[in-house]
């Protein structure tokens, strides 16, 4: 989802929890439904930034191997 969705959601959580009356519907009640989108949206935000940060700091060393040769002197031939 990714930091964007997380505030996406909870600005809509808040707009739905804070900015509606409670007994618009009579189904569902709004309020509710807004803190459990800002609780989603938070736990978005937290696991968007665990990830970010496991990306940055995975232990990415490269090691680079070279042969030398030392043809100046070459080994005796075989028999």
């Amino acid at each position: 989802m990714g930091i964007g969705g997380g505030i996406f959601l909870i600005a809509v959580g808040a707009v739905l929890a804070f900015g509606l009356s409670p007994d618009m519907w009579e189904i569902l009640n709004i309020n509710t439904i807004g803190f459990i989108l800002m609780g989603a949206g938070v736990l978005a935000l937290v696991l968007a930034f665990a990830m970010q940060r496991q990306r940055q700091h995975r232990d990415t060393s490269h090691t680079e191997y070279v042969e030398h040769r030392d043809i100046g002197n070459p080994p005796p031939p075989a028999r």
